[in-house]
């Protein structure tokens, strides 16, 4: 069925008006009554499989309704289908905040049936649940290789497509998503009065190939700035991002829903489910795609079951997966699992193994990370793997490398899987070079010469330079200008990465010496946002000893220790002084820490830099220290959940460690308090459960006179 709204494509001209309008009807009647046979007729093509009239009548009822449109223009609505062909360009992508944010699911790496056992191990046990309850409940679903996207509609009119972005932001994609067939662009009657539907934009594998097929014809015509395409994810990504809808038109284009955003029922309430499997079927009605794969399992055999199955029918699928997804079906028991940082508990990607293929080792470099880490990198004989041509693999650290037993000259297989950056799986050894010598890592930073150490328990070496390594240089602002560090107000990481870039700050101290011009003249910036910033980085010199130590960036000194520092020894010089033996003193301070810190301070040039930002001019109170003992909080642990009204959660924190309080970030047996504000979320349920005491803004406003409630 050669829909344009699949293939981009206009049916041939539009026959005059005369041909294409009756007189029988009113047009207004006439357009209405086209654009619902047009979406009947698209739904039961895409969503249904199963087309009620050949493409010649499809063409002839969308050539009927473009003429008509053509005639009377104040009749064309966003939701007609002649509106999927695009044609409009934009000057940029609108930045969009989700109202419900996008979060990402945890990837589960065991490809084998361990990896199903374990999740289902860990539900059980989060829900409690003994060997004789029942087997939960799950949704098993495709873990498609596309892009996330986001559908807003309201008053069951699709009003904005999102990309998923940083999750918290992403960018308005809506007149490139309207060339969609299968994203309906009006939904029937009983839908939501707001509907934020979640899906993947995709291309499928034989849509891929016409594609580039297409584009070989262009190349050959010699046709400029025409290329092939590297995989179908990547062209599906790119003609998403196209600022030209005519473009992304032409780009045949897939969707699949499988879950839910931001939700307003209507005045009449709309649907409710119990379950995610329900939710899905509803969408379907609404006329939304659904993985037909998509099956309701039972315990740890079913996700076995499933993930075995999907692994058998992958390669016949029409469109690339790269594993699986499990959700917990009943949505009370998502709501009970809760979430762990930005995560569900209560779903998890389970990954088939990645492709492979085989390549020799020409290198192998070191490279430096934004936080010192240093991570051996084999430079490989370039190979296509999982859609790319792979030239570089990780070894990720000494120990993997030499467990792998990794060596220039050695034949190695190269796996990529996904977005992942490609790692060396295992050694050919039948293949390997008579002198090909054993990989050392070095003991030296490549970059700034610092030492390079490898802490007791840990796997990866790491430059010791910190502030002064160059190649650690971009992350050492960004954390020295955090809010809860020197609280630089209009430093971003694009700004760090300009003035780096130019040479205008090789250390710290250099913020506190930039000249106005030159700041006014950065991309993105005018004089009054340098003089912002100017006025920012002066305000920052006023600062705490405990900010101060936070701003330096002193691996595993986390914010709450730079403040157990600072209470401790009162004063900067003593800190920087002190033995081993003596940090082992501080709350909170153990032997992998107080090395961390005494390793810092010994290296010569990170004390320059403290020197350097003391001349500066950066300067905070000093004094005697104070005993935690002293303080009326010491020894207490309390968390901070939900919105307070007497204050903010950070301001609330700040003045519990000042009286000697611990604020942790998760409920447990030693936690003393919880502080519970509007709308708290799992962390008063596991209070409750655990019979910790829980404080409202009253009872937070006595803690804070230092009397325990």
């Amino acid at each position: 069925m050669s829909h344009p709204d699949l293939f981009g494509e206009l049916p041939s001209d539009p026959p005059s008006q005369a041909a294409a309008v009756s007189p029988l009807r009113a047009p207004a009647d006439q357009a209405a009554q086209l654009r619902a046979q047009l979406h009947q007729h698209a739904h039961a093509y895409y969503t249904l499989d199963a087309p009620e009239i050949p493409d010649a009548e499809y063409d002839r009822l969308f050539r009927e309704l473009q003429a008509l449109e053509a005639a009377h223009p104040e009749l064309l609505t966003p939701d007609s289908p002649t509106q999927r062909v695009g044609g409009k360009v934009l000057d940029a992508f609108a930045p969009v905040q989700h109202r419900v944010p996008m979060l990402s699911i945890r990837t589960e790496t065991d490809t084998e049936a361990s990896g199903a056992e374990a999740f289902d191990a860990r539900i059980r046990k989060e829900l409690a649940l003994s060997e004789a309850d029942p087997a939960v409940v799950y949704v098993g679903e495709l873990k498609f290789d596309g892009l996330a996207m986001s559908l807003r509609y309201e008053n069951g009119m699709l009003v904005q497509a999102a990309t998923r972005g940083d999750g918290e932001t992403g960018e308005e994609v809506t007149t490139n998503i309207r060339t969609i067939g299968q994203i309906p662009l009006r939904l029937p009657t009983d839908a939501l009065a707001v509907l934020e539907v979640r899906g993947e934009v995709y291309m499928r594998r034989d849509d891929f190939e016409r594609l580039n097929e297409r584009q070989r014809e262009r190349i050959a015509a010699g046709m400029k700035g025409e290329k092939t395409f590297v995989n179908p994810r990547n062209a599906a990504a790119g003609a998403v991002r196209q600022l030209d809808s005519g473009i992304a038109a032409e780009r045949p284009l897939s969707f699949f829903a499988y879950g839910l955003g931001d939700i307003t029922p209507g005045s009449e309430g709309g649907p409710q489910w119990r379950t995610h499997f329900d939710m899905l079927q509803q969408l379907k009605a609404w006329g939304f795609p659904v993985a037909e794969q998509t099956a309701c399992v039972q315990g740890a055999a079913g996700l076995v079951a499933f993930h075995q199955r999907m692994a058998a029918e992958r390669d016949a699928l029409p469109y690339d997966i790269d594993g699986v997804v499990y959700k917990v079906n009943d949505l009370a028991l998502q709501d009970r699992l809760g979430f762990v940082t930005r995560e569900p508990r209560w779903a998890v990607a389970h990954k088939y193994p990645a492709q492979e293929e085989m390549t020799t080792v020409l290198a192998i470099d070191v490279q430096v990370g934004r936080t010192g880490k240093l991570t051996p990198v084999a430079k490989l004989a370039p190979v296509f793997v999982g859609g790319v041509t792979v030239t570089n693999a990780t070894l990720h650290n000494e120990l993997e490398a030499r467990r792998k037993d990794v060596r220039v000259g050695d034949t190695v297989i190269v796996r990529r899987a996904g977005d992942v950056i490609p790692e060396v799986v295992s050694v050919v050894l039948d293949r390997r070079p008579a002198d090909a010598p054993v990989f050392t890592m070095m003991t030296h930073c490549p970059v700034c010469g610092s030492l390079a150490e490898r802490e007791e328990g840990e796997a990866d070496h790491r430059c010791t330079g910190g502030i002064f390594c160059s190649a650690q240089r971009k992350q050492a602002i960004w954390h020295f200008a955090h809010r809860r560090a020197m609280d630089v107000d209009g430093l971003g990481d694009k700004l760090v990465d300009q003035l780096v870039d130019s040479g205008q700050v090789n250390t710290l101290a250099d913020l506190y010496h930039l000249p106005l011009d030159s700041l006014a003249n950065m991309d993105r910036m005018a004089e009054k946002s340098a003089v912002n910033l100017l006025e920012a980085l002066e305000k920052s010199k006023t600062t705490t000893l405990g900010r101060f130590l936070f701003s330096l960036g002193i691996r595993h000194v986390g914010e709450a220790t730079a403040k157990e520092l600072a209470r401790h020894f009162g004063q900067l010089d003593a800190i920087m002084a002190a033995s081993e033996d003596a940090l082992l003193q501080v709350a909170d301070v153990g032997p992998v820490v107080a090395h961390s810190i005494r390793t810092f301070f010994d290296q010569p040039h990170n004390r320059e830099v403290v020197q350097a930002l003391r001349d500066a001019g950066v300067t905070w109170p000093e004094g005697d220290a104070l005993a935690p003992t002293e303080m009326p909080l010491a020894g207490i642990t309390v968390v901070l959940t939900g919105t307070l009204q007497s204050m903010g959660r950070d301001e609330a924190k700040e003045k519990l460690e000042a009286l000697g309080a611990k604020v942790a970030g998760s409920v447990s047996k030693k936690t003393h308090y919880v502080v519970a504000g509007a709308e708290a979320g799992s962390k008063l349920d596991k209070a409750q459960s655990l019979g910790v005491p829980v404080l409202d803004d009253a009872g937070l406003a006595v803690l804070l006179t230092g009397e325990k409630p």
